[in-house]
C-alpha cells in the first residue's frame, strides 16, 4: 500500500500527514476547551506511539528524524529571537537581565544538583541537562500569559526571560557536552576551551553578519517583497549548517543573534516576517513534540519512578524558587511579582527536543544515564504546564496582578458615541478603556469617568502603555473611516478577527470603494456609519441595556425597541458578544441588550 513503507510502518508522508493533523488539531482542541496545548499533544504522540504503536519516528522515518528536529529547534529559536525587540523591555529590562546574567548560571546549577541527588543522574549527564534546564519555554508561557491576563511588568519578566534564556540554555547545554566529550576523548582542558571560544566567537559572527546582510538587503530592495520570507529561510538554514560545522550545536546560538538582530533593525516589514514565523513556529512546535513523544516507548517511560517525581518537585518548588529570588534581590520589584515570577516556570518544546538530541548523543558515548533524559523532560514539562495552566491565573488574582472578570473592550475614537457605549459596558463591570489621538474628543469620555488612553493606539507609546493583555475586544469608532481599517487590521492578528469590529465606511457598497475581506474588521450597528450615529446622538439617542426575562423575550424588545440599534448582548455569565451584521442576540432569560436608541419619552419606555 502507498501508505506503508517497506519496514511494514507508515510511509513518510503519511508521517508527516499524520504528525500535523495531530499537533494542530492538538492545539485548535486545547484553544476550544481553554487547556495547555502541550499536554493535549504529549497525550496524542504517546497515544500514536507507545500506546496504539500506530506510529514509529525510529522505524518509520529514520535518519530524517534527528535532522528534522534540529532545525525544527533551530527555527523556533530563530523566531524567539525575531520577538526581542529591546524597546519594549523597558520597566522589565532590569529584572530580565538579571534573570539571564545572574538566574541562568544559579538555575544551571541549582538544576544539576537536583538531577544527580534527586534524579540520581551521574555528573556528566546532570551538567549537560542542567543547562537545559535553564529554558522556560517561550512557546509556552506566550499562551498562558494571554490566558492568564497579567498586569505588565511581571507578563514581560516571564516572557521576555523565556526569550532570552532560550539561547542561553541552549548554549549552556552546549558547553556542558563539549566538556563531556573533551573528558572521553581524553583532550586538554585549554584545547577545550579554545575550541569553544572559537565557535562560539564564529556563531556570533555569522549571527550578526546574516542579520545586517539581510536588513540591507530587504531596506535596500535588492529583495522583492514575495521572495523575502524564501531568503529569510534559506540563509537561516545556511548559517545554522556552517556554525554547526566549528561547533556542534552553536548554530542554535547564531539563529538566536540573528533573530535579535533583525528583531531591533526596524524593518518595515518586521511585521510580515515576524507573523509568518510565527505561523511556522505553531506547526514546528506541535510536529517536533508529537514526533519526540511518539518516539518514547514503555520501557522508556518505566524509566519514570519516585525518584523522577521528587527531582521535578525539587525543581518546582526549591530551585525555580530560590533562583528567582536571589536572582531579583536589590531591584525594587514588589514581593508580590517576584513571587509571580518565582513560582511560574513552565518548560517546554525546546526543552524536550535539546534534551532528545544531547540524550542520544551521551549514551553513544557510553552514559547509560542519558537514556533518561527524554522521559525526565518529558515528565518536567507535562508537571509544570499543567500546574502552571491551571494555577498561574488565580496565582495572580490573590497576588493581585492579574485582570478581574471577563477581557476588557478598547473603543478607539473618542466621541459621545463612544462614551455612551463605554459607560453602559462599565456598569456590568466590563473594563473599557477609550483611545483617540486628540485628546478633546476624549473629554466626554473623561466627564463620564472612563479610563482613557492619549494617542495612537497602534503606537509604541500603546505597547508600553496600556495594559492590553487585559483586553479581548477592539472596537474602531473614529470619524475616520481608512483609520477605523487600519487599527482593525493591524490588532486583528493580536485579538482574533472574530474580536475586531468597526462601523461601516462610506459609500463601502460601490466597487471603486469596496476593500478586499483581508482588510478591515467586522461591522457593528449595522448600516450605520459614524455621521449616522453621531447626528442620532445629537437627537438625544444613548446607549442602554435591558434586561430579559422568561416573560419579557427578545421578541417583546424588539417590538418595544423598533427603532433601536442593537449593538452587543449580555450574557447571564457576564460574558460579553458584539453583533455584526451577519448575527443575532441569542436572547434568553437572563440575558441583556446592549442598544443604542432614541430617547425614552420618543418611544415610550
Amino acid at each position: 500500500m502507498a501508505l506503508e513503507s517497506e519496514a511494514g510502518g507508515l510511509a513518510p508522508v503519511m508521517v508527516f500527514a499524520l504528525v500535523g493533523a495531530l499537533g494542530v488539531g492538538a492545539q485548535w482542541l486545547a484553544w476550544r476547551l481553554r487547556m495547555p496545548a502541550i499536554v493535549l499533544m504529549l497525550l496524542a504522540g504517546l497515544a500514536v506511539g507507545p500506546g496504539l504503536g500506530v506510529f514509529d519516528p525510529e522505524r518509520d522515518i529514520g535518519p530524517l528524524m534527528g535532522p528534522m528536529v534540529a532545525i525544527a529547534v533551530a527555527i523556533i529559536l530563530f523566531e524567539g529571537g525575531l520577538t526581542l525587540n529591546l524597546d519594549s523591555l523597558r520597566g522589565a529590562a532590569t529584572g530580565v537581565w538579571r534573570l539571564v546574567l545572574i538566574g541562568a548560571p544559579v538555575g544551571w546549577l541549582g538544576s544539576t544538583l537536583a538531577l544527580h541527588y534527586a534524579a540520581g543522574l551521574e555528573w556528566a549527564v546532570a551538567a549537560v541537562f542542567g543547562g537545559i534546564m535553564i529554558v522556560t519555554g517561550p512557546t509556552v508561557i506566550a499562551p498562558l500569559l494571554r490566558q492568564a491576563r497579567l498586569a505588565r511588568r511581571p507578563a514581560q519578566l516571564l516572557q521576555w526571560e523565556a526569550i532570552v534564556n532560550d539561547p542561553v540554555g541552549a548554549l549552556a547545554a552546549v558547553l556542558a557536552f563539549e566538556v563531556v566529550l573533551v573528558m572521553a576523548a581524553s583532550e586538554t582542558a585549554g584545547g577545550a576551551a579554545l575550541s569553544m571560544a572559537w565557535g562560539v566567537a564564529v556563531a556570533i559572527v555569522l549571527g550578526f553578519g546574516a542579520g545586517w546582510g539581510l536588513v540591507r538587503a530587504f531596506r535596500d530592495g535588492h529583495v522583492p517583497e514575495f521572495m523575502k520570507v524564501p531568503v529569510l529561510f534559506a540563509v537561516l538554514l545556511g548559517v545554522f549548517a556552517l556554525s554547526d560545522t566549528v561547533l556542534h550545536e552553536s548554530g542554535l546560538l547564531t539563529v538566536t543573534v540573528m533573530g535579535v538582530y533583525m528583531a531591533n533593525a526596524h524593518l518595515p516589514s518586521y511585521a510580515e516576517l515576524r507573523r509568518f514565523k510565527e505561523h511556522a513556529t505553531v506547526l514546528l512546535v506541535s510536529g517536533v513534540f508529537i514526533l519526540l513523544a511518539a518516539s518514547m516507548d514503555l520501557d522508556t517511560l518505566a524509566l519514570l519512578d519516585a525518584r523522577a517525581a521528587l527531582f521535578v518537585a525539587v525543581t518546582v518548588l526549591l530551585v525555580r524558587p530560590l533562583t528567582v529570588l536571589l536572582s531579583l534581590v536589590g531591584t525594587g520589584l514588589p514581593m508580590r511579582e517576584r513571587l509571580l515570577v518565582a513560582l511560574t516556570g513552565p518548560r517546554g518544546v525546546v526543552l524536550v527536543a535539546v534534551a532528545g538530541l544531547f540524550g542520544e548523543r551521551l549514551v553513544a558515548l557510553g552514559f547509560e544515564d542519558a537514556a533518561r533524559l527524554t522521559p525526565l523532560a518529558f515528565a518536567l514539562v507535562a508537571a509544570t504546564v499543567v500546574l502552571h495552566g491551571f494555577s498561574l491565573r488565580p496565582l495572580g488574582r490573590l497576588l493581585g496582578l492579574a485582570g478581574q472578570g471577563a477581557p476588557g473592550v478598547i473603543i478607539v475614537g473618542g466621541s459621545q458615541f463612544a462614551a455612551s457605549l463605554g459607560k453602559a459596558l462599565q456598569k456590568y463591570d466590563v473594563q473599557v478603556l477609550i483611545s483617540d489621538p486628540n485628546r478633546s474628543r476624549l473629554r466626554a469620555a473623561r466627564e463620564a469617568g472612563l479610563p482613557v488612553f492619549y494617542g495612537d493606539i497602534l503606537s509604541e507609546a500603546a505597547e508600553h502603555g496600556v495594559e492590553i493583555v487585559n483586553f479581548g475586544l477592539v472596537l474602531a469608532l473614529s470619524d475616520n473611516d481608512a483609520y477605523n481599517t487600519l487599527v482593525a487590521t493591524d490588532l486583528a492578528p493580536e485579538f482574533g478577527r472574530e474580536n475586531v469590529y468597526q462601523l461601516r465606511r462610506a459609500k463601502e457598497e460601490h466597487a471603486r470603494h469596496a476593500l478586499p475581506a483581508t482588510l478591515g474588521g467586522r461591522r457593528i450597528a449595522g448600516d450605520h456609519g459614524y455621521h449616522q450615529i453621531s447626528s442620532k446622538m445629537v437627537k438625544g439617542w444613548s446607549v442602554r441595556s435591558t434586561g430579559l426575562t422568561e416573560s419579557y423575550g427578545l421578541e417583546a424588545w424588539r417590538k418595544d425597541n423598533s427603532e433601536a440599534i442593537v449593538l452587543a448582548e449580555l450574557t447571564e455569565s457576564g460574558a460579553l458578544a458584539f453583533i455584526s451584521d451577519q448575527a443575532e442576540p441569542k436572547g434568553g432569560a437572563g440575558a441583556r441588550i446592549v442598544a443604542l436608541a432614541p430617547p425614552r419619552e420618543e418611544n415610550g419606555n
